[in-house]
């Protein structure tokens, strides 16, 4: 078979389809052919797996001709395909899927694009209820539907070679020992301000683990939260606060200084979830994401939220504008909630 999957675009949902590209590619076999085409910046996310023949980037709205529409098309069109499967609930994935003749195009019905599906699968959500399906299960029905056997929902991704060198390099230059506890932070939210537990938490939640710990703290971010991060570091001034800030920023390094952590402390984003990926511990802190959305009974994780009559909402920004759900989580009652994990780390050392 010759089968194409259009990728989501986030990191984070990336990772979540990890159980259905896994099962889509047990499906198909050795002798199949999967080709899997998501955003540039995203390419190396699954690196180091085996359930892709070939990565295709695409990103309509990119400089580069090789990345643009145009050319997706004429690659799509000279290709004999069986099927297409759409993760993104997206309208124009979906054009191009009917545009370039793929008998089989799989996807959700959301957004009236159903015409456009040979088959077209019901989505349920209502702004109260919430979500109803966790989204790895969301995706794992794309793959059911193709006809695979129910599938593990365990996140899954590798390092690499190239990952691990670049990691041990950055350990050596951030001063890290090879065995030092460190806990990750992500302060981002991929753009969602609603998201967001605000910055100055972030220092003083690192500022009480390094001053009851002994644990290292490494703040991780991408290109836009560089200075967030750069401003933190200099104004904590703690030799056991280091990030990522002024290291080559891909998402291989990414993967590999994740995997080195004994835990990852984040807001929803997408480092929580390649965090998870890699067997690493997770503590998100959740304002407008309901639990349902991200829950997973293979990942160790802890959810941590404040209780408000408007949360969750799902909104990328804060509707009454206040931000309470994530401004009333407090650093000090955060390290509180979080702090068993230091003490059953130090009885698992010392045994």
């Amino acid at each position: 078979m010759n089968i194409c999957l259009f990728l989501p675009n986030w990191l984070g949902d990336v990772v979540m389809a990890t159980p259905a590209i896994r099962a889509i590619r047990r499906w198909v076999g050795s002798e199949g052919r999967i080709i899997g085409i998501m955003r540039p910046n995203l390419a190396g996310v699954l690196d180091g797996t085996n359930w892709l023949d070939e990565t295709w980037c695409y990103d309509p709205r990119c400089d580069d001709p090789r990345w643009r529409t145009a050319n997706l098309v004429r690659r799509l069109s000279i290709e004999s395909w069986d099927a297409a499967i759409l993760f993104p609930n997206s309208w124009r994935y979906s054009l191009l899927a009917w545009l370039t003749g793929i008998p089989k195009r799989i996807g959700y019905g959301r957004y009236h694009r159903g015409r456009l599906l040979t088959h077209s699968l019901p989505w349920n959500y209502s702004r109260r209820e919430g979500w109803t399906v966790p989204m790895v299960q969301y995706y794992l029905r794309l793959a059911e539907a193709l006809g695979c056997p129910p599938e593990s929902p365990k996140l899954e991704l590798q390092t690499t070679p190239e990952g691990e060198s670049l990691a041990s390099r950055v350990w050596a230059d951030l001063g890290l020992s090879e065995n030092a506890r460190v806990v990750a932070m992500h302060v981002g939210s991929g753009g969602a301000s609603a998201k967001l537990w605000p910055g100055e938490y972030f220092g003083e939640l690192a500022r009480w683990i390094v001053d009851r710990t002994d644990s290292a703290v490494l703040l991780v971010c991408g290109p836009g939260e560089r200075k967030t991060v750069r401003r933190m570091v200099r104004d904590l001034r703690h030799p056991r606060i280091v990030s990522l800030a002024d290291q080559p920023l891909h998402i291989s390094l990414l993967k590999s200084c994740l995997r080195r952590c004994a835990l990852c402390i984040s807001n929803d984003s997408g480092p929580r979830h390649v965090a998870a990926a890699l067997g690493v511990p997770v503590v998100t802190l959740l304002g407008p994401t309901p639990e349902s959305l991200i829950a997973n009974p293979s990942v160790r994780s802890m959810e941590l939220r404040i209780s408000m009559p408007c949360a969750p909402c799902l909104r990328k920004t804060c509707a009454p504008g206040h931000h309470r759900c994530m401004r009333e989580m407090l650093p000090d009652w955060v390290f509180q909630q979080i702090s068993p994990f230091f003490a059953s780390e130090k009885s698992r050392q010392a045994a």
